[in-house]
């Protein structure tokens, strides 16, 4: 679900998002803390109450589409936080309500390194309208963000041989783009996953780094979302030395980089500028 895909190539009842104004945790590209209660690599994602007791002005991602992870929206929210929703866009997951929906538009082989999940195959067809109805119910539910998990399969030419996707790199670029355009419709702001490639109308950008591999990613597309005053966050796992590697990284960019690390040994995330 969350390792890199392409050679080209960190988060955020029934109430609509506005857009984030001048005072908001992410108005800018400076420094935030992020909390992540949607996925992790090695250990377990940060939790509702924890996030609830610690994150003040910070980014949170979550996955509302879990249990009833979306009940807890508005008070995530109440201490100046703001709140991103994920979703993959890339591949179709059997435990997803809408599943069946999607499944005409996969590959019929699971993706062996996440066996729940199943590439898309065609981006031409009617899997747009059914990722529209989950970014309505993210408006609905009141997020701030919508992160594009797996947004970048269409440009490894490994994966397309072995699975057989149809989708080109071109018709993936269009995919990803319209779907951004519509969450702009819908008052949220979109977060790119693991690449910025043709993405210049994106928000902010999550880059998923490990202890074995980091700084993997195209390095000016972050430069640029930077220097755009745009987001960069690096979601970092496995790691016995996340202060280290937190400087490092602001070494290679700057202070304004945000940064959440799976630490090896307390074996949960730390977070930073808190």
């Amino acid at each position: 679900m969350n390792r890199a895909l392409g050679f080209i190539v960190i988060i955020l009842v029934v109430v609509a998002c506005s857009k984030s104004d001048d005072t908001s945790p992410l108005s800018g590209n400076k420094s935030k803390a992020v909390y992540n209660q949607a996925y992790a690599e090695n250990f377990e994602p940060d939790n509702i109450p924890d996030i609830l007791a610690q994150a003040h002005k910070a980014y949170i991602l979550i996955d509302p589409f879990d249990n009833s992870t979306f009940m807890h929206i508005d008070a995530l929210k109440s201490n100046g936080n703001q709140v991103g929703a994920y979703i993959s866009i890339g591949t179709g997951e059997t435990y997803r309500s809408d599943f069946s929906e999607l499944e005409p538009y996969l590959v019929s082989a699971p993706w062996g390194e996440w066996p729940d999940e199943y590439f898309v195959n065609s981006t031409t067809t009617g899997i747009i309208e059914l990722m529209k109805l989950r970014i309505d119910q993210i408006a609905e539910w009141g997020c701030d963000w919508v992160e594009f998990d797996n947004m970048d399969w269409i440009f490894d030419d490994e994966l397309r041989s072995i699975y057989g996707f149809e989708a080109t790199p071109a018709q993936g670029i269009a995919y990803y783009n319209t779907l951004c355009d519509y969450v702009h419709q819908k008052g949220m702001k979109c977060m790119a996953k693991n690449t910025v490639y043709q993405a210049a109308n994106f928000d902010g950008v999550l880059y998923e780094s490990y202890h074995d591999d980091k700084n993997w990613w195209d390095a000016s597309g972050a430069l640029d979302f930077l220097s755009a005053g745009k987001p960069v966050i690096i979601n970092h796992y496995g790691e016995t030395d996340c202060v280290q590697v937190y400087a490092d990284y602001k070494n290679a960019y700057n202070d304004d980089l945000s940064f959440i690390c799976e630490d090896a040994v307390l074996e949960r995330y730390v977070h930073f500028n808190e």
